[in-house]
């Protein structure tokens, strides 16, 4: 992942909205959700949702299949984890006490 990929993946995520959406969709896992699943899960209108999830497929960690008229979105977790794994090796620099926070179970 470049510094300009995790940027725009950040600045997505920065917005409460989008950061629902995004936990929603992780939960979801590999079936995903629809736009209308997600507006009503995260209290937002089906245009205002659209307009989020635009947002996250820009930024690359959301992707979309259509059937017929309905649009399913679903988390990349390759996306995701390379986020994860930049802001750990890149930004912290493999630090110990950040990968300690990183462990299931960690009070960090």
């Amino acid at each position: 992942m470049t510094e300009a990929d995790a940027l725009a993946a950040l600045s997505a995520i920065s917005s409460q909205t989008r950061l629902r959406i995004l936990k929603k969709l992780v939960v979801a896992g590999p079936d995903g959700l629809t736009a209308g699943e997600i507006a009503a899960d995260v209290g937002a209108t089906p245009s205002r949702a659209s307009f989020h999830l635009s947002n996250l497929a820009e930024a690359g960690l959301v992707t979309s299949s259509r059937q017929s008229r309905q649009i399913t979105y679903r988390v990349d977790f390759e996306a995701m984890g390379g986020l994860i794994r930049f802001l750990l090796e890149d930004c912290c620099n493999n630090n110990a006490t950040v990968r300690a926070c990183c462990q299931p179970g960690s009070t960090c």
